[in-house]
């Protein structure tokens, strides 16, 4: 193996790190749906021919946590068998996906003269719709996951580039969109063909011996950054909670507890304590849960500091078979990319608060999400739309507020809520009301950042239905060492003459012509005691009138 110098290890990371951009690039402008073209819900990696990620973009953190376990199914299923022009498809999470929605995307890339994959390109995609047996993705009422979607394990799409048009129709067939399915689809495999040409480019200017030891090197010099972050904070064996409202069935206030022994330059996360495994949709995928521990690590250690395979080298996660961090199959996992992924965090957080106080974080709010089907008057087509605004508030930390209306935990702000003029060119929806929701961020030396309001009306000619899939609405963005906790979610229809509030986790919703949805999204947690917000910034929020709420 060759030796390289760090000027030239850093140019191949910069080229890495281009690489997955420009894929991700390539996705948001030729996809189809609103999704992932508007609400950017994707994310793109590459990994390199061992199954390390190397470098992934500032997409979505949850997806690409749990994307090792996916490549290693790829890899197992395939051994032996791969080409170049394959294409492989995922999106099982007992095969290393997050949940059914996200499919995944995979292109070995080839340097020439060898015969196995140097790279992987890879993109994992929410679609719209799954099939299962309600519309959107999302199905509250599931109790074993056939019921949530089709399941794709691995499998080859494109064998040595020609397309297996049998194998895409037979999964667009399970699919309410078939044709908007296929379009998104086609934007993947374009994506991951464009992250596959610049490496073959890369791989051709340097060499495989060359490259090879950069990939070595940045990922050494990844877990030598992340290991001297972590040696500063305090040693000691720490305990965290966080808690669920329900799982729309049977189970109520579900626990999620993390105990975290921090010792030297090494994290032991143990979630044995977690809650069993229920009966709702809430469960997480193994995968899925490395993710989100993962993530919360990722939110501690300083910015700067790439995330690849060597940067969590120094967390060892224990979990429990039959909890709800660890499920046994057919147990249904849908909504676990929002909760319990944020709640897993939440624990991990919480539990470092002590051990890193400067790097903590308040809690955010929580995922609420609707999805409504029904008849585009304007086309006499069927439409599928997903709420994505409205987003709620983040948490504070010790230096500032937290960001307003910019999303759960899990995404990080990196799904956006889309332009409501495009949205109500394309859908039948009328927004009233779209502003933030004053008092909703809990209060602190350091706010939480505030949720929204929002007065949807729905301009069907026929009746609509939706469902709902979230949590929230017990539970608001806990605050930290003095900080206030933040609202949580408010929901409700009015119909008629009835107004009523949703529940988090609730299939067909019949919206009428006319019907109005008023939300109030939840705030994050406050940093510090009040006592400690200084006045100006308590002057600015009174100036433009952030913190009393409107009545309801």
């Amino acid at each position: 193996m060759s030796t390289i110098n760090r000027i030239t290890s850093s140019i191949i990371q910069q080229r890495l790190e281009a690489v997955v951009a420009e894929m991700g690039e390539a996705m948001l402008r030729t996809a189809y749906s609103q999704i992932l073209n508007s609400s950017r819900d994707f994310s793109t990696a590459v990994f390199d021919g061992l199954g390390r990620l190397v470098a992934q973009a500032d997409h979505i953190p949850l997806h690409v946590g749990a994307l090792p376990f996916a490549v290693k199914s790829v890899l197992s299923a395939f051994e032996g068998d791969i080409w170049p022009g394959d294409v492989f498809l995922l999106n099982d999470p007992y095969f290393g996906g997050n949940h059914l929605p996200d499919v995944t995307a995979f292109v070995p890339v080839f340097a020439e003269g060898h015969d196995r994959p140097m790279f992987w390109t890879i993109n994992r995609a929410h679609q719209s719709d799954i099939g299962g047996a309600t519309h959107g993705s999302y199905n509250p009422s599931a109790t074993e996951i056939w019921q949530e979607g089709i399941r794709i394990p691995p499998i080859r799409l494109y064998e040595k580039g020609k397309l297996r048009f049998d194998l895409q129709r037979m999964i667009a067939t399970n699919i309410r969109h078939p044709a908007d399915f296929i379009g998104d689809l086609n934007a993947m495999v374009g994506s991951v063909r464009s992250g596959e040409r610049r490496l073959q480019k890369l791989l051709r200017e340097y060499g495989t011996d060359i490259v090879g030891a950069a990939l070595d090197d940045i990922l050494n010099g990844s877990e030598a950054q992340a290991r001297a972050c972590v040696e500063a904070w305090k040693d000691g064996v720490f305990e965290g909670k966080s808690f669920l409202d329900d799982d729309g069935h049977d189970a109520q206030s579900i626990r999620l507890h993390a105990k975290v022994k921090k010792q030297g330059s090494n994290l032991h996360v143990d979630l044995s304590g977690c809650h069993p495994q229920v009966t709702g949709f809430v469960n997480s995928s193994s995968a899925n849960t490395v993710s989100a521990v993962h993530m919360a690590l990722a939110f501690l250690i300083d910015p700067g500091i790439p995330k690849n395979e060597g940067t969590f080298r120094l967390v060892e996660i224990k979990t429990v078979e039959g909890t709800i961090v660890h499920p046994l199959p057919p147990a249904p996992v849908t909504l676990s990319t929002n909760h319990p992924s944020q709640e897993i965090a939440e624990a991990i957080i919480k539990a470092l608060a002590d051990s890193c106080p400067d790097r903590v974080i308040a809690g955010w709010g929580r995922r609420f999400r609707i999805a409504i089907k029904g008849i585009n008057p304007r086309t006499g087509k069927q439409f599928i739309w997903h709420l994505f605004h409205a987003r709620p508030g983040a948490g504070a930390s010790s230096q500032a507020d937290g960001w307003s209306n910019v999303g759960e935990l899990s995404s990080a702000g990196g799904l956006k809520f889309g332009s409501i003029e495009v949205a109500e060119a394309r859908f039948p929806l009328h927004f009233e009301v779209h502003e933030y929701r004053p008092g909703s961020g809990g209060a602190g030396k350091h706010r939480g950042g505030l949720g929204s309001i929002l007065s949807l009306v729905c301009e069907t000619e026929q009746a609509a239905v939706g469902n709902t899939a979230g949590d929230g609405v017990i539970t608001g963005g806990y605050g930290l060492f003095g900080g206030v906790d933040g609202l949580p979610h408010r929901y409700r229809l009015s119909s008629g003459n009835q107004v009523r509030d949703l529940k988090t986790k609730e299939t067909s919703i019949v919206i009428q012509p006319g019907d109005r949805l008023f939300v109030e999204s939840a705030g994050g947690g406050g940093f510090g005691p009040t006592a400690e917000r200084s006045a100006e910034a308590t002057k600015a929020d009174q100036r433009d009138e952030l913190l009393v709420a409107f009545a309801s």
